[in-house]
């Protein structure tokens, strides 16, 4: 087994929400080194017998109090680089989580505190800066060719709100005609619940749902940049 140099595996979590018109990542503040103090994505070792599923979950309710995630949880890459713990060797499995709103999160583990923070989220400890900026393409990549924006969305929501999610994640304005006639001519993306909301000016809008669809034909395209 010499031949085998001895090394520890972890998860991390890139947990995405829109709250207030703002895409916003969970993160927990260290309590213990390395990087005390700093910004860092929740996320812990893998205990013996434990799968990577499990305990990417456990991690983000010891570390934040939440409990797994009722939206979309999904692994996103693996990051081995040496030298990126300075604890030892240690190789990471990273899952992007796609939210609707939560409360405010409490920290506990070895996190000193938890919260919700706006993107662009400055410096933070660890690769993990590079491991948030390839979940916040995933989201949006998602966004183009799967249903996934619902997942930002309570159970019933209206295409106003689904266009703010797209608005959101992907910063850019939308034209409110175009998407409401791209997203409601998709086959399979949104069903009509029956009931309709007060919206803007006191004129009612029609409540959707997400409908069977995996993948959407045709995709709703990115605006160029």
């Amino acid at each position: 087994m010499a031949d085998y140099p001895e090394f520890s595996v972890a998860t991390d979590l890139v947990v995405l929400t829109v709250r207030g018109a703002a895409l916003q990542v969970l993160l927990v503040r260290r309590g213990i080194e390395p990087f005390r103090g700093a910004w860092a994505l929740p996320g812990g070792f893998v205990l013996a017998g434990e799968d990577l599923d499990t305990a990417a979950v456990r991690e983000l309710r010891e570390e934040t109090g939440l409990t797994a995630p009722g939206g979309h949880l999904e692994q996103l890459a693996t990051y081995g680089e040496p030298g990126r713990d300075p604890r030892g060797r240690v190789v990471t499995v990273a899952y992007l989580a796609l939210l609707p709103d939560l409360p405010t999160p409490v920290a506990g583990s070895d996190a000193a505190s938890a919260d919700w923070v706006t993107l662009p989220a400055g410096e933070l400890a660890f690769d993990h800066a590079r491991i948030l900026a390839d979940g916040v393409e995933r989201a949006r990549a998602k966004l183009e060719y799967t249903p996934l924006a619902t997942a930002f969305c309570p159970p019933e929501f209206t295409i106003s709100e689904l266009r703010e999610v797209y608005e959101t994640v992907w910063g850019a304005r939308l034209d409110p005609r175009n998407f409401h006639r791209k997203v409601t001519s998709t086959p399979g993306f949104v069903e009509p619940v029956g009931r309709s909301v007060a919206a803007e000016r006191g004129r009612p809008a029609q409540l959707f749902r997400r409908g069977p669809a995996r993948l959407l034909h045709p995709p709703m395209l990115r605006p160029a940049s």
